[in-house]
This record gives C-alpha cells, structure tokens and sequence, in this order.
C-alpha cells in the first residue's frame, strides 16, 4: 500500500476530518503504520493531527462514546 499522502500530493491536516476517519479503526484507535502504508514522517503527522482534532471536538476518542449517547437516547423514549 502506498503513503496516501504522497500520493495524493496533501498534508494530514485536523479540518479534513473525512481523510483522517480513514486511518481510525472501528473502535477509535489509530491504524498502524504498517496498515496504513504511511511513512514514517507522514504517520507522526497523521497521529498529531488526529489527536488535535479529538481536542477540538471534531472526532469521538473512542467509539463507546458514540455508542452510550445511541443508546442513552433510546432509554430515555
């Protein structure tokens, strides 16, 4: 697999959150680099940016968060 960065000429940035969901499993946790195809430079990049946009909000630190607010809302029906 190649480094989907190069390939596509951009940089891993938190506002992309759509490219960044790809290098997440289902569970929240960043994919490893020998999954992802990244190099190593890209990969630091990736975690840092992937981490900021956890701070700001914009992606869940895991996926039981996701899962307790579903079904939390359903309880309260």
């Amino acid at each position: 697999m190649k480094d989907y960065f190069k390939t596509y000429n951009t940089e891993p940035t938190f506002k992309d959150v759509d490219t960044l969901k790809k290098f997440l499993t289902s569970r929240g946790k960043i994919v490893s680099t020998e999954k992802s195809g990244l190099s190593a430079k890209n990969q630091r990049k990736l975690a840092e940016q992937i981490k900021y946009a956890r701070y700001l909000g914009l992606l869940p630190y895991t996926s039981y968060q996701k899962e307790k607010l579903s079904s939390s809302e359903e309880d309260a029906e």
